[in-house]
């Protein structure tokens, strides 16, 4: 099994930054992606950025330029540094995990993270 656990939401000004880290642990291996969702109230949750088993990233338009996801495999985190951060950025956002399908296929997915930013 493998666990995330998010870490650094919290609020923002407009135009300042956050960065939040997802603490992975357990069977890690048998993971083929790491991601950032987001959820705002009413919306239905989206994607912000992937990151492939051999590194390769994907950023939502509405983040590229601005948010960047990183993995460090000494730490086992999964980081997403947001720059230049917008009201509309406000959400929770969530750290999933997607399970190679010789291992079942599936996602996993933390506990969330607020991001709130104001104007």
């Amino acid at each position: 099994q493998v666990q995330l656990v998010e870490s650094g939401g919290g609020l923002a000004q407009a135009g300042g930054s956050l960065r939040l880290a997802c603490a992975v642990s357990g069977a890690t291996y048998t993971i083929n992606a790491y991601a950032w969702y987001r959820q705002a109230p009413g919306k239905q949750r989206e994607l912000v950025a992937s990151i492939s088993r051999g590194g390769q990233t994907n950023t939502a338009e509405s983040a590229k330029g601005r948010f960047i996801i990183s993995r460090d495999n000494n730490k086992n985190t999964v980081d997403l540094q947001m720059n230049s951060v917008k009201p509309e950025d406000t959400a929770v956002y969530y750290c999933n995990a997607e399970r190679l399908s010789s291992y079942g296929g599936g996602d996993i997915w933390g506990q969330g993270t607020q991001v709130t930013v104001s104007s």
